[in-house]
């Protein structure tokens, strides 16, 4: 009896998020869709070329502020200097507010006097899965990261 009851969970665990919608991992197919708002700034793949925001290929792993050919904001600048590596986790976190993630992360290293001004970048994604969706797809683009 007690098989029967947990196959039945393993099901219903597996069907009630598919029914209600509801992302339990990063969704690549979802992410690539959720993207499609960011590329009034940026572009990624073959051939993409910086627009108001830089490309995004290989950006997971990349120390931020030094896409080759983007001019960014002093504040990413002195981020990136000062050891910021995106990595999937911190991307998440930039993508909801960048400009408080930018200054606590500078304040964090000790660095709260480079920590002024505003990113570039003002669009904020609010939902979490969101994020993490979007990530999954920067990541496709971000070779053994």
């Amino acid at each position: 009896m007690k098989v029967k009851v947990y196959a039945i969970a393993t099901i219903v665990a597996g069907v009630i998020p598919a029914l209600t919608g509801i992302a339990t991992a990063q969704d690549t197919t979802n992410g690539a869709q959720i993207f499609k708002q960011c590329t009034t700034c940026h572009r990624i793949g073959d051939g993409a070329k910086n627009l108001v925001g830089p490309v995004l290929n290989n950006v997971v792993g990349r120390q931020a502020g030094t896409y080759e050919g983007f001019r960014y904001s002093p504040l990413m600048k002195a981020a990136g200097e000062n050891g910021l590596v995106w990595s999937e986790d911190l991307i998440i976190q930039y993508i909801a507010d960048p400009t408080p993630f930018l200054k606590k992360y500078l304040t964090d290293e000790g660095k709260a006097d480079l920590a002024v001004g505003s990113a570039f970048m003002t669009f904020k994604l609010a939902d979490e899965q969101q994020r993490k969706d979007v990530v999954a797809y920067l990541k496709t683009f971000s070779p053994g990261k």
